[in-house]
């Protein structure tokens, strides 16, 4: 039988099996899919910014058994294109082993992960959303301010970087900080809050377009102190010292910036970006190599045919699924499917105050606010969901090719 092996459970590693299963079901063909992770969750990594992580995970097995695909909880390390066998380390209770799999077709979609820099302190002493478990690292970190020792900087925040992660996890720390100053002592008098976001350029959120001057007003009326020309010497547990010398007292430091695709690209021999993603052409192949496939964060992807793709779930997930539909038909000897979308959308989640929804490639502000905090919410905690009842035929239906349109406003109660 031959074999689908797709690398990577995230958005475009998920739909990517599912498509492939989809498709296989569609032709009436049997092939065997595997999919291979480190760990047995789907991760919706755009909510880690979140104070409540609780809904973040959904169980792969509950996705991936209805429709016939196997999971392989352990970690790739190497591809071996020319062999076309992948080599895996997976973890027993007892020991660890190493494992080599053969495919007929691969699909990687590894995602991509956090860079930080050699600056002093920046690794040992700094915190990030880039995953769960790091989201819940730093939830921790704050919930035991409440009982910590007194001390400059112990209720200020820090976050280094501004495009849309560290704006979205800065809007949130104001009010994870009160809650803890405000149970660190009795007194009934919380201790002061305060919360920071910088950036090495002129401007905060200089890279969000049209919505920069909605995000700076929201900071600013946040409370949150805006930081430019930004430059970090070093890092230690209660702060920061700058390039200019000056000291900043924090006790959190989130760092949000820097992002490179999954260090298996490097096993391919084929053109890849600045950010480490091998380049694709519209059927999310990789020129010279017809049996690999990329998706999502490991991608480069034409995606209008013009320009590259962003690594965002907004694009993982349906790159991931004409990557699951053309690996099946590689495999068959049957036409591909190319890609294409017309369209792009931002929406920044501005925490209390609400968000902002931009549209096109210069980001044109199309709502902000409540009205657009709602449409986030649809997008965070609906729609880029893989349904989770265990049916077959739903989540088969999901995996269709029909690309969604932009996300609908959601009305509120001061829109006619």
């Amino acid at each position: 039988m031959k074999h689908v092996l797709i690398i990577g459970g995230g958005f475009a590693g998920l739909w990517s099996a599912a498509s492939a299963a989809r498709q296989l079901a569609e032709l009436g063909k049997l092939a065997q899919i595997t999919l291979i992770n480190p760990e047995p969750w789907h991760s919706i990594r755009v909510r880690n910014y979140e104070a409540d992580l609780s809904d973040t995970r959904v169980d792969l097995s509950s996705v991936l058994e209805p429709i016939g695909v196997d999971l392989l909880i352990g970690k790739a390390t190497f591809i071996d294109t020319d062999s076309r066998v992948v080599t895996v380390q997976t973890q027993a209770p007892t020991h660890e082993s190493t494992l080599n799999l053969p495919y007929d077709t691969l699909i990687l979609a590894s995602g991509s992960h956090l860079v930080r820099p050699s600056t002093p302190g920046v690794a040992e002493h700094t915190f990030d959303v880039d995953t769960y478990s790091a989201a819940l690292k730093l939830q921790r970190h704050i919930d035991d301010l409440a009982t910590a020792p007194a001390m400059p900087g112990r209720f200020t925040a820090l976050v280094i970087g501004s495009g849309a992660t560290g704006v979205e996890i800065a809007c949130e720390l104001p009010a994870r900080l009160r809650a803890a100053a405000g149970s660190s002592d009795g007194s009934g008098t919380p201790a002061p809050v305060r919360v920071i976001l910088a950036d090495r350029g002129p401007k905060i959120a200089r890279g969000l377009g049209g919505g920069q001057p909605v995000i700076e007003r929201a900071c600013r009326e946040l409370g949150i102190e805006l930081l430019t020309d930004f430059g970090l010497a070093s890092v230690d547990s209660h702060g920061v010292i700058l390039s200019d010398g000056r000291r900043i007292e924090a006790s959190t430091v989130v760092w949000c910036t820097g992002m490179q695709a999954n260090e298996l690209t490097q096993c391919v021999e084929a053109k890849q970006d600045s950010h480490g993603r091998l380049k694709v052409d519209e059927f999310m192949r990789v020129s010279g190599i017809d049996h690999l496939f990329c998706a999502g964060d490991v991608a480069h992807a034409l995606i209008d045919g013009d320009r590259p793709s962003v690594m965002s779930c907004q694009h993982a997930r349906p790159m991931g699924r004409f990557a699951g539909h053309n690996a099946v038909n590689e495999l068959f000897g049957l036409p591909m499917q190319p890609l294409s979308i017309d369209w792009y959308t931002n929406i920044v989640d501005l925490g209390p105050w609400g968000a902002v929804y931009t549209q096109g490639w210069d980001r044109e502000v199309v709502a902000e606010g409540a009205q657009a905090k709602a449409t986030k919410s649809v997008i965070n905690c609906e729609r880029i969901y893989p349904p989770r009842q265990g049916n077959r035929e739903q989540i088969l239906a999901a995996a269709t090719l029909d690309l969604q349109r932009p996300p609908q406003l959601k009305p509120t109660a001061t829109t006619s």
